[in-house]
C-alpha cells in the first residue's frame, strides 16, 4: 500500500497548488491513501470548511490539523460533521477528535494527529505520548493494519523522540507544523516509516508561507506589521510511505519536493 502525506498546506495558493499537483502524484506512485495537514489553508490563518473541501477536493482522504485548527470558528461544526477532519487530539477543545479509523474494503486505516508540548506552551496540550499510546492501542482495536501518525511539533527532538516511540507499532510518523521540509526519511530499526516534517505546500518565495519583506523587518527591527500570506510560484512538499500490506510496517520512504 503506498500512502501520500502532504505537509502543511498554507493560503488559498496552496490549495490551488494541491488541487493542481495532488491528483498528478497519486496516478505516479500509484497512491491508495492520501493525508493532508490543512490548519493554515485559510485565507489568512486556520482552516475553513471552504479551505477544507478544496483539500478534500485534491484527494485527500484524511485532512489532519494544528494549533491553528482552532482559529476559525466557522470550522467548528465542521470539525464535528466530518469524522476526516482532524485536530489534535492531545489539545481538549469541544469541536472535532484526533482519530479517524477508515476502511476502504481493502485497507483498514486509522490515523492519529498529536500536538507536541515544547515550545508550544501556549496550546495547553496534554502528554502526546501518553495520547499516543492510547490511541494505537485503540486502533488496533478498531482493527487498523495501517496506522499514520501526523505529530504537529516545533521541536525535531520532540518529534524523533516520538519516531523511536511507536517504532515497530505503527506505520508511519511524520512531522509537521514547521513549515521546512527534513532531509532524514528513512524506515526506523522497528519497522516504521519517519521524516520529522514534510515541509510546506504554498509559495516558494516566503517565510513558511507570509510574505518575507513582512518577516524580515519583524525579526530585524521589531515591527509588528499583520502577517500577509505571500503570493507566487508555489511547492508541494510531503513523503510517500510504501507499506508492507502483511505487517503494515513500511518498506520504502520517499521523499517529494514537487514544483509548479
Amino acid at each position: 500500500m503506498r500512502v501520500l502525506c502532504v505537509g502543511d498546506v498554507c493560503s488559498p495558493a496552496g490549495c490551488n497548488a494541491a488541487l493542481d499537483m495532488i491528483p498528478a502524484l497519486k496516478r505516479e506512485y500509484g497512491i491508495d491513501f492520501t493525508i493532508v495537514n490543512g490548519e493554515n489553508s485559510a485565507e489568512g490563518n486556520g482552516v475553513t470548511p471552504q479551505s477544507a473541501n478544496m483539500i478534500f477536493a485534491a484527494g485527500a482522504d484524511i485532512i489532519t490539523g494544528g494549533n491553528h485548527s482552532f482559529r476559525r470558528k466557522e470550522v467548528y461544526e465542521f470539525l464535528d460533521s466530518n469524522s476526516f477532519i482532524l485536530r489534535p487530539d492531545n489539545i481538549d477543545f469541544e469541536f472535532g477528535r484526533g482519530y479517524a479509523f477508515c476502511d476502504t474494503g481493502k485497507y483498514q486505516i486509522a490515523v492519529i494527529n498529536l500536538s507536541g508540548q515544547v515550545y508550544l506552551e501556549r496550546m495547553k496540550a496534554r502528554n502526546a505520548f501518553e495520547a499516543a499510546e492510547r490511541l494505537v492501542s485503540q486502533a488496533k482495536s478498531d482493527g487498523a493494519r495501517f496506522i499514520f501518525v501526523d505529530f504537529h511539533a516545533e521541536a525535531t527532538s520532540e518529534k524523533r523522540a516520538m519516531g523511536f516511540f511507536l517504532d515497530g507499532r505503527v506505520s508511519a510518523v511524520f512531522g509537521t507544523h514547521t513549515h521546512i521540509q527534513t532531509a532524514d526519511e528513512q524506515i526506523l530499526p522497528e519497522g516504521t516509516g519517519y521524516i520529522t516534517d514534510l515541509g510546506m505546500t504554498g509559495v516558494i518565495d516566503s517565510v513558511l508561507g507570509v510574505k518575507k519583506e513582512i518577516i524580515i523587518n519583524r525579526l530585524k527591527s521589531g515591527g509588528s506589521e499583520k502577517f500577509i500570506q505571500a503570493d507566487g510560484k508555489c511547492m508541494l512538499n510531503g513523503c510517500v510511505f510504501d507499506i508492507d500490506e502483511k505487517s503494515g510496517l513500511a518498506k520504502s520512504v520517499k521523499r517529494i519536493y514537487k514544483e509548479q
